[in-house]
């Protein structure tokens, strides 16, 4: 008898472990707003061996840097919260296999992505396309396969001198477009980031007087952007 409740005892062990733990102490800390905190109690998850493949405690530890670069801190272990912040939300994207996670805090995931492409788009309306690059860069580790950034990653390099880099990267953008048919369960950062895209990729081959492609590549996705208006006048301007 005692055995058996031995045995027992141990498969139960077992399971507990087996489990993956729910984080509730992680979610306490981000409901409190205590968002330093969040990350210190987050980066211990992401640190142990039996749970730094699990993407919670980085999409929290991913949350609570967001969080802070919004508020500030004083302190200086913090002062690149921001960049952070996409490494960890990149790595719980890569460990998510599932997609339950990113289904669960689709709001949060949607509000970064988004902050994502207001960052690329605020140095491509200064022109400065060497800080653009550096955004896109990043954008890739959010999602590798983001055809938005792969033309707008041939836009910076095409601004910075490197027409075989640009041209490159927008062959790599054109192969990717072909497999798309309809873009409506994108979400909207990647929506944007394309139409970004296109029409930043027509504005360089205007540069360079080749119309035919500028007009060929705003084509390509005028049939998504159609109800647009910003869309819509840059077609106009450019193939109308």
């Amino acid at each position: 008898m005692k055995k058996l409740v031995l045995i027992g005892a141990l498969l139960t062990t077992k399971l507990l472990v087996a489990q993956a733990p729910e984080y509730n102490d992680l979610r306490i800390l981000f409901a409190d707003g205590d968002y330093e905190k969040l990350v210190r109690a987050s980066e211990k998850y992401t640190m142990n061996d039996k749970t730094k493949s699990d993407p919670l405690p980085h999409m929290w530890m991913g949350r609570g840097l967001y969080k802070v670069s919004l508020s500030g801190s004083d302190d200086e272990k913090y002062k690149n919260a921001y960049k952070e912040a996409i490494g960890e939300v990149g790595k719980s994207i890569k460990y998510d296999k599932d997609g339950s996670v990113q289904a669960e805090y689709a709001e949060f995931y949607d509000e970064f992505k988004n902050s994502l492409v207001e960052m690329i788009r605020n140095e491509i309306d200064v022109k400065d396309y060497r800080k653009a690059s550096t955004w896109i860069i990043k954008f890739y580790k959010i999602n590798m396969s983001s055809i938005g950034a792969k033309y707008l990653d041939g836009v910076c390099k095409y601004r910075n001198s490197d027409k075989g880099g640009a041209n490159t990267a927008w062959k790599g953008a054109e192969t990717m477009l072909k497999n798309v048919t309809d873009i409506s369960g994108w979400d909207q950062a990647e929506k944007d980031l394309l139409m970004m895209g296109v029409i930043q990729t027509a504005e360089c081959y205007l540069s360079a007087k080749q119309t035919d492609k500028a007009k060929a590549v705003m084509g390509k996705v005028a049939q998504w952007y159609e109800n647009n208006e910003d869309f819509k006048a840059k077609y106009d301007q450019i193939v109308n």
